[in-house]
């Protein structure tokens, strides 16, 4: 809430424990669900896939093969941290973490990258080793072909289930196994035409087929690495999305200027702080609701926004010149009750709205009822300010205002 005697103010956003189960903020239990029975289906198809692959590989003498099982063993490894970071970002928001758990998602397409760079690494340095002693090179067996043909289907199967489930669930962890899966189905054809070739004379392709699978390998493990570690380095979202958001931000009445929106993203969601201008003679009740409004419809028109943190000012305060060298208000009450009641002996004054803008003030001053009927105390007032406010160091303006109060 913000605070009274203030133009300006921050609104907040709410705590967990205020938050109703249909918020950004609840937890979607449905989503976990489906995101680890999809992840379990790549583990069984993982599993059965390295398994045959290096096994034939090894019997068969096909290098490429080999890597490709290796390839799969990362995907199997791959599957148990998407599984552990699943099962962990589903939490709610809590003391420690006020934005949620969703950050553990992009941790673990970090590490899904880490480790495929380290795989890649360490397929190309073999495959360089073998293609440099093809005089040695035993020759490949047929089954390698046709291991290769079938782990080329089942991956791409895999590839195309796993991207549907994680674009419509909009989950970035997902999405990057999917074309970890994909990246093993292009290696698989690689292996595949590798190995045939092989089998056909071409000795050498096979060990080439295994270069240029861990090239592939290390290339999309270091791009999985660098979008992780840019996220994790709150980037903003793209300058389209910022200005749609801006576009809504403004068109909400009594927002008249807009400026410092920031983004940051966590995993499928975004986090949004802005300054919104108002009039800084309203009230901050009016402007705090202003403020909420513009949370609301940010909310409702964007559902990749998860929070927006809205900072009311009653001027731009990137230009505007800062009034922080003005005094408090009681310093500032008790020079202005000095320049109404010197000499004048009158009554206190009610209340007083401060507006603080630029370099000067200005002040609604609201008189007690019982000087309504006194025009000569009123007429002093007001000559008392003619006086003073040409010169005076705090005020550029005062107005007088009667109190009406019922009997």
């Amino acid at each position: 809430m913000v605070p009274p005697g203030s133009p300006a103010g921050t609104i907040r956003a709410m705590s967990t424990e205020e938050l109703p189960v249909s918020t950004p903020l609840a937890i979607d239990t449905g989503r976990y669900q489906e995101s680890r029975k999809v992840t379990w289906v790549s583990v069984a198809v993982n599993l059965a896939l390295t398994l045959a692959q290096v096994s034939v590989g090894l019997l068969a003498n096909a290098q490429s093969l080999v890597a490709d099982g290796f390839h799969s063993l990362s995907d199997l490894i791959a599957d148990f941290l998407v599984l552990v970071a699943n099962f962990h970002s589903r939490h709610p928001a809590d003391a420690r973490h006020p934005y949620g758990h969703q950050r553990i998602e992009t941790a673990a397409s970090f590490g899904l990258g880490l480790l495929l760079m380290a795989t890649g690494g360490g397929i190309l340095w073999a495959a360089a080793s073998r293609i440099q002693h093809l005089d040695v090179l035993p020759p490949v067996a047929s089954i390698a072909l046709w291991t290769a043909a079938a782990t080329l289907a089942a991956k791409e199967g895999l590839f195309r289930f796993m991207l549907r489930v994680g674009e419509r669930l909009r989950s970035p962890m997902l999405i990057a196994n999917a074309w970890h899966a994909r990246s093993d189905a292009a290696s698989s054809l690689v292996v595949t035409v590798g190995i045939a070739g092989s089998l056909l004379g071409y000795r050498f392709l096979d060990p080439v087929a295994a270069l240029i699978v861990g090239f592939m390998i290390l290339r999309m493990g270091a791009v999985f690495s660098w979008d992780a570690l840019r996220e994790l380095m709150d980037e903003g979202i793209a300058a389209a999305e910022v200005a749609a958001i801006g576009d809504t931000v403004r068109k909400t009445p009594g927002v008249i200027g807009v400026h410092d929106l920031r983004t940051r993203r966590m995993a499928q969601k975004v986090l949004i702080d802005v300054h919104v201008q108002v009039d800084g003679h309203i009230s901050v009740s009016e402007g705090h609701r202003i403020g909420e409004e513009v949370r609301r419809r940010v909310l409702d028109d964007h559902d990749e926004v998860l929070d927006l943190l809205v900072h009311v000012d009653p001027e731009d305060d990137l230009t505007a010149e800062a009034a922080a060298t003005l005094p408090d208000r009681a310093a500032l009450l008790a020079h202005l009750r000095g320049l109404l009641a010197t000499g004048q002996g009158l009554p206190e004054f009610d209340r007083v709205h401060l507006h603080y803008l630029g370099l000067k003030a200005e002040a609604e001053v609201f008189l007690p009822a019982e000087i309504a009927g006194d025009l000569a105390a009123v007429a002093r007032l007001e000559d008392c300010l003619r006086r003073s406010l040409p010169s005076d160091p705090y005020f550029r303006a005062v107005s007088l205002n009667l109190t009406i109060a019922p009997k």
